[in-house]
């Protein structure tokens, strides 16, 4: 048996246990993933985050996710906010803007004076290959059989996969059955994050997000940003959105084309702690 520090933390309620891999490097096994994870046998939480060095002179940290289920994977927006409190917080760096290395590519993250923190969350990416989506051609909205039913969906890259549905009303989103058959749809084959968007008006979202490997969560940054940027393709958004999320808001802005999506919310720091591994 041996110890292990963590930080617990959440951005809008989706919450994680940050580990610091610079000062006591760690390689978490899928086991250990999952114990950690488990909110009646371990600490809890939606997605275990590990702070390494980085292995370029042109990045900070490097920062690698895992979900609940012990899978690794490529991006998170909320824990991308919460990578930069936890960093300055622990003194690894003193820098108010952050640059980071991701299994998806390099982030630029800025703490801001009330404490909020802005993700440079990067290009978006729409062609469905490289989402992966198997579809024929490049469209504003795809349709896609699910549960016997047509569904037309817009499907974004963030880093990591993400089909969007648009609903009249959020409270109609039949979440817990399309959910889990989204995320498994056989034209997605890494799986996929599945958001449901109501559009308020042209600058305000409502959206919940069953996400890839750890069910609905109170609050998706990547899911939030595909579903803003999906919005915009299809003519419904504009460019400056507010979304509301169960755990809370995020601001999301997108001027199109090559430009970053720019992501903006809060991450607070909620208890620290030893664990037995």
């Amino acid at each position: 048996m041996s110890q292990l520090q963590f930080t617990k933390m959440h951005g809008l309620g989706n919450d994680f246990v940050v580990i610091d891999g610079v000062t006591s490097p760690f390689e978490p096994t899928t086991e250990q993933v999952r114990f950690l994870a488990d909110r009646n046998f371990g600490v809890g939480c939606d997605q275990l985050l590990l702070v390494e060095p980085s292995l370029s002179d042109e990045t900070d940290f490097r920062y690698r996710i895992w979900n609940a289920d012990g899978g690794e994977v490529e991006q998170c927006g909320n824990g991308a906010r919460c990578f930069a409190r936890f960093v300055r917080e622990k003194g690894l760096t003193r820098k108010q803007e952050i640059v980071v290395e991701t299994a998806s590519g390099v982030i630029t993250l800025k703490l801001q004076p009330n404490g909020w923190v802005t993700v440079n969350m990067g290009t978006p990416i729409l062609e469905p290959k490289a989402i992966p989506f198997e579809a024929e051609q490049q469209t504003d909205q795809y349709a896609i059989e699910v549960d016997d039913e047509t569904l037309k969906v817009g499907a974004v890259s963030m880093g990591n996969p993400h089909v969007v549905v648009t609903v009249d009303q959020l409270s109609d989103a039949v979440v817990e059955r399309l959910g889990p058959l989204l995320e498994s749809h056989p034209r997605f084959p890494q799986r996929v994050n599945a958001g449901f968007m109501e559009i308020v008006d042209r600058s305000r979202i409502k959206l919940r997000v069953y996400e890839r490997g750890a069910g609905e969560t109170l609050a998706c940054g990547t899911g939030t940003c595909a579903a803003v940027v999906s919005g915009i393709v299809q003519g419904k958004l504009d460019r400056k959105v507010t979304a509301t999320l169960r755990g809370g808001e995020l601001l999301i802005e997108w001027n199109g084309g090559d430009a970053p999506v720019m992501m903006t919310g809060p991450a607070e720091t909620v208890f620290e702690g030893v664990v037995e591994l």
